[in-house]
């Protein structure tokens, strides 16, 4: 009787071991469904998701990607194939006309530029207008081409933080890429490629890749509130930091480009000193250090004298606005345009004094 216990006992353990050695073939034969799975309903969309989606299938066929050539480069129109020497990143439909507006550095030194609409189609583009000092740049799409509607124009100064942004754009060469995310922060500072700051910058953490650069960034009603312009990055990818254009900073350049080809520099003729050389005065401002034959130079303002040692004036003050840093009064210069005066207030001998200086176009060629 025990051989026999023993006996089953081992005939059953041996048939667990077969059944969990050929468990995988024996779910397929047995369970395995015959046929596709039944599909399981779900609930509707959210509202998130339904205006997210209505924004997208909106917007994006006013967003392009601009790829541009440089010297010998041989540039992606259909009859031709990349290379080096090819930059490319996003750009938008402005208006009806036919002029997409993307970043400057995104076409800058380009010798010839595609774009690719939505739809697939590449078509050829003419660099109208190029505004380094606020990395903005209007081409044109060539005659004939078919204009997909331009994009609604928002105001940036209305935006809060936390509110909605979405970023559409080629990042990487991945096309029609939609990112979302909020407002992080406003007001920041960008530094340009002439050596001025762009203010007003608004921050967001919708996530911005190489390849975004140009492309539109929107409010939750698919309105155009910046140009994406660059990262803020150790390896290069989105870490969360994304910079744009304030799109009031845009509509006012935008159309100087369309008529003009370039946009005026509102200055008076400085250069401005280090900070640190008013900090260690104890007052914030610009330390000036004034340009020959300059619009400073004739309204009084004294300068730095190396050989001497003499700081001279250091603006703190435009038109009854406060100056800490460079980017305030480059602000109340735009502001004012050129052709009219500015009124400075000014630390001398650390004594403070008013004067007033024509504002000028610094770059007029």
């Amino acid at each position: 009787m025990r051989d026999r216990t023993v006996w089953i006992f081992r005939v059953v353990v041996l048939a667990l071991l077969v059944v969990l050695a050929f468990r995988p073939s024996l779910d397929r034969w047995f369970f395995a469904p015959p046929a596709p799975r039944l599909i399981a309903p779900r609930a509707d969309l959210t509202d998130l998701e339904r205006s997210t989606i209505t924004l997208f299938q909106r917007v994006s066929p006013s967003v392009v990607q601009v790829v541009g050539s440089r010297g010998d480069a041989r540039a992606p129109f259909p009859d031709r194939s990349g290379g080096e020497g090819i930059q490319s990143g996003t750009g938008f439909i402005w208006d009806a006309a036919g002029h997409v507006v993307t970043n400057n550095h995104v076409v800058q030194g380009a010798a010839e530029v595609a774009i690719r609409l939505a739809s697939g189609e590449v078509v050829r583009a003419d660099i109208l207008g190029l505004a380094p000092n606020y990395d903005l740049a209007v081409l044109r799409l060539a005659s004939g081409s078919r204009v997909p509607p331009p994009l609604a124009i928002g105001r940036s100064a209305e935006l809060q933080v936390g509110q909605s942004a979405f970023a559409i754009g080629n990042p990487f060469g991945l096309d029609q890429s939609l990112t979302t995310g909020v407002i992080s922060a406003l007001k920041r500072r960008l530094p340009s490629s002439e050596g001025r700051e762009v203010a007003d910058v608004i921050q967001t953490d919708a996530a911005i890749n190489p390849g975004n650069s140009g492309g539109p960034l929107l409010d939750s009603a698919g309105r155009l509130i910046g140009v994406n312009t660059a990262i803020f990055s150790p390896s290069g990818t989105n870490a969360g930091i994304g910079f744009a254009i304030p799109v009031d900073v845009v509509n006012r350049i935008v159309p100087e480009l369309i008529r003009r080809g370039r946009v005026p520099t509102p200055g008076i003729g400085i250069v401005a000193g280090d900070e640190r050389l008013a900090t260690q005065l104890g007052v914030e401002g610009v330390v000036v250090q004034t340009m020959p034959g300059s619009s400073a130079e004739r309204a009084g303002l004294r300068g730095v004298d190396p050989v001497a040692g003499v700081i001279g004036d250091i603006i703190v003050g435009a038109n009854g606005q406060t100056v800490r840093r460079l980017s305030d009064l480059t602000n109340e210069l735009e502001a004012v345009g050129v052709g009219r005066e500015i009124e400075l207030s000014v630390m001398r001998d650390r004594r403070g004094r008013t004067v007033r200086a024509e504002v000028i176009d610094v770059n007029r060629p």
